[in-house]
């Protein structure tokens, strides 16, 4: 599930950046695309071991599902402490 909620988070993600936000720059939503569609090729690559490994690609449970909803807050607060980065640092320049 970690694969498939990342992936769905890295379309979607790009979409709005592509789609929606293209005009301007103000909240950078390539950094978030580029971060989900990281940790869906990472979790590609997770995937690839556990077949070599003679598992499943996908492992669909409850904890990897958790794991997956960890992964996309985690992308969201990494993202927005990025924009506070970029605020701050504009004011600084400013002064």
């Amino acid at each position: 599930m970690c694969l498939i909620i990342t992936a769905v988070a890295a379309v979607i993600s790009t979409l709005i950046w592509k789609l929606k936000f293209n005009t301007g720059n103000n909240y950078n939503l390539n950094i978030l695309s580029l971060m989900y569609t990281a940790a869906a090729l990472m979790w590609c690559c997770d995937g690839v071991a556990s077949v070599l490994e003679g598992e499943g690609f996908f492992d669909i449970s409850l904890d990897d599902t958790y794991l997956g909803l960890v992964i996309v807050f985690a992308g969201i607060v990494f993202w927005g402490i990025t924009l506070l980065w970029k605020k701050f640092t504009a004011k600084a320049e400013v002064a």
